[in-house]
């Protein structure tokens, strides 16, 4: 892809998660707190992954 294109997606993406942000701004925080839990357990389970592994 060319350089253009890459920089309309980008602004295409920023202005469609401000557009969310502003006009539902509980489900976009709903939403965070979702994946901010997925990253969290995902971290837990490698951790345990590699303390069983080495213990």
């Amino acid at each position: 892809m060319s350089s253009g294109v890459k920089k309309v997606i980008v602004v295409v993406v920023v202005v469609l998660v401000l557009f969310f942000l502003i006009t539902q701004p509980t489900q976009s925080a709903d939403l965070v707190h979702r994946v901010l839990g997925w990253l969290r357990d995902g971290a837990e389970a490698i951790v345990t992954f590699f303390k069983t592994l080495f213990s």
